[in-house]
């Protein structure tokens, strides 16, 4: 049952999310090159990516025309599926225990990870150059040859040694998500991967019962060519996934909380440039943030000067009055400095110079500007809620025996 085009279409949409993954990576890998696990993740997602790129029908076709060889590509796929799995017991091992970890367990298992599936690859070549395969196969080669003396047992030995490392890796990764204390994106990035490996699981053991199959004078064929071809498409969609979910997810993250902040510091920041006559000059092609750096950095000049300017008594009123409304000590807080610089704003409007300095202001206090100024994303959301200022400052003018 040889593959057309439109089977091998199926094979270049894992290809191509297994590149993006590798792309994204790619600028971390660069940048950090010395770290080894991010060297591993890239030579794993470059195997990855040769997998489906050589198990392609039409790359197959191509693979064995050119060397003159029926079917080498099998050896090939195998050896490169047999280096992934291998690459993914080593990676997780590392991943999992740290680089610093160096106990003879964990050297243990690397040296019996690299000599087991290094020997598989030799094994697989051997067995390839000893069987007695001359009709070319591009879909159903497996079960093709199922009963062919050395091409049998190069099949038997690629699937067992493909379904041990991923009941292995997936053991692993299951254990260590349900560790405590892991980071929100690499939970999610680590259950993506667990349900890859399960997809690859699934597809060993289509595979393996194809084959069997043939052994016992049964035609499951489907489950090789049908069943097993999608399977594997889904898994190396997964795996891609859980590969770059942490890092893209944890950089979206990042820069949502950048503008976030920037969006929050806005109420203070339009308060503040009434002060000073003018804002932050636009930088069209400049970084979230370094946008948010400078409305910081311009919030707190204009701040700094005009903290001279604050009565402290009537924020420490603002402060009591805010906590008699019922409201937490923290909001109460923000609310309290919120009304303080309004009513400085008011005083010293049209007083500054151009850099933000009000020396022709009488100074009516002397504010603690320490708060002040490392609260600013509190106070501007205080900001953002009028009513509660005005009863608050309703509140704190009001008479003593009426708030009694």
């Amino acid at each position: 049952m040889d593959g057309g085009v439109g089977f091998s279409i199926s094979f270049w949409i894992p290809t191509a999310v297994l590149s993006a993954a590798l792309v994204i990576k790619l600028p971390t890998i660069i940048r950090l090159w010395k770290d080894p696990l991010l060297r591993a993740v890239g030579g794993l997602l470059l195997l990855a990516c040769s997998v489906f790129l050589f198990v392609a029908p039409s790359t197959i076709a191509w693979t064995n025309r050119v060397t003159g060889v029926p079917n080498i590509s099998a050896p090939w796929v195998y050896s490169l599926l047999t280096a992934f799995c291998g690459s993914c017991l080593l990676l997780i091992i590392a991943w999992r225990n740290g680089l610093s970890d160096r106990s003879a367990e964990t050297r243990r298992a690397t040296r019996w990870v690299i000599g087991v599936y290094s020997g598989v690859i030799v094994a697989l070549w051997v067995l390839f150059a000893l069987a007695d395969v001359p009709v070319e196969r591009l879909t159903d080669l497996d079960t093709y040859y199922a009963n062919t003396p050395f091409m049998r047992e190069e099949i038997l030995l690629y699937l067992l040694a493909h379904a041990v490392a991923v009941l292995i890796t997936s053991r692993l990764l299951w254990d260590w998500v349900r560790t405590d204390g892991l980071d929100a994106w690499l939970r999610s990035g680590l259950t993506s991967l667990c349900v890859g490996y399960g997809l690859n699981l699934i597809f060993a053991v289509s595979k393996l019962a194809a084959v069997v199959a043939r052994w016992t004078g049964h035609d499951l064929d489907r489950l090789s060519t049908g069943v097993a071809p999608p399977v594997a498409c889904l898994s190396a969609i997964a795996i891609a996934v859980g590969f770059i979910l942490p890092h893209v997810g944890q950089y979206l993250h990042d820069r949502w909380r950048v503008r976030l902040a920037h969006q929050e510091l806005r109420p203070l920041y339009l308060l503040t440039r009434s002060v000073h006559g003018g804002g932050v000059p636009r930088l069209p092609r400049g970084t979230a943030e370094l946008r948010l750096t400078r409305r910081e950095t311009f919030i707190r000049d204009v701040l700094l000067p005009l903290a001279r300017h604050i009565d402290e008594e009537s924020r420490a009123r603002s402060y009591a009055a805010a906590l008699t409304l019922g409201l937490p000590p923290e909001r109460a807080k923000a609310l309290a400095a919120a009304i303080a610089i309004q009513d400085a704003v008011d005083g010293t409007r049209g007083r500054f110079a151009g850099d933000g300095a009000a020396e022709d202001a009488e100074p009516t206090g002397h504010a603690d500007t320490t708060d002040l100024l490392q609260e600013i994303g509190a106070v501007s959301r205080a900001l953002r809620s009028p009513h509660d200022i005005d009863a608050v400052r309703t509140l704190a003018t009001a008479p003593a025996a009426e708030v009694r």
